[in-house]
């Protein structure tokens, strides 16, 4: 996973030109800012490509000697994500890197004013080699989309950023399953 994380950030950085001129076209955003959003995101996925190294478990003292505290970490299952308009590349590589060097599976859900930029970074990730399935975007209407999400009993972990109107009926949703 590591090795995948690596290949991806550098794909991230020689193509971050054109990802910004995206993010320009889809949002407005100042062409040097969005290519520093794009380089900012990029460091997320190389700081998860070296915690993916070191996802291993631990012990932890425990308070009475009769007693020991093992911690294992494994991989949770699909990790739904849910990005905002207003920093959509880094706040998604901030979502998936972590997902991802853990082991997840993804379905990342951009907000619908600002899709291509995220549908490249997918691009970016399956030519790092990133297998087919494992990084997934779907696009839609946030409400109707997001809900679905929220709601799936397939999705095991939920990353939400955006109103907190939203949150609250995100949480509300996921709730239940």
């Amino acid at each position: 996973r590591a090795v995948l994380l690596e290949r991806w950030h550098a794909l991230l950085i020689a193509n971050a030109d054109d990802l910004a001129l995206i993010m320009t076209a889809e949002q407005g955003k100042p062409l040097a800012e969005a290519r520093g959003e794009i380089l900012y995101g990029a460091t997320f996925i190389k700081w998860f490509a070296e915690e993916a190294r070191r996802s291993y478990g631990m012990t932890i003292p425990a308070p009475t000697v009769d007693r020991r505290i093992l911690v294992g970490k494994e991989p949770v299952g699909v990790a739904a994500v849910i990005t905002p308009w207003n920093f959509p590349l880094s706040m998604a590589s901030w979502k998936v890197g972590p997902a991802l060097a853990a082991g997840n599976a993804i379905v990342l859900k951009p907000s619908e004013l600002t899709p291509f930029s995220t549908v490249r970074l997918a691009e970016l990730a399956v030519e790092a080699g990133i297998p087919a399935g494992i990084f997934n975007v779907v696009q839609g209407n946030g409400v109707v989309t997001g809900d679905a999400l929220s709601r799936h009993p397939g999705i095991a972990k939920l990353s939400f950023t955006g109103s907190t109107r939203t949150g609250i009926a995100v949480m509300k949703a996921a709730a239940e399953t």
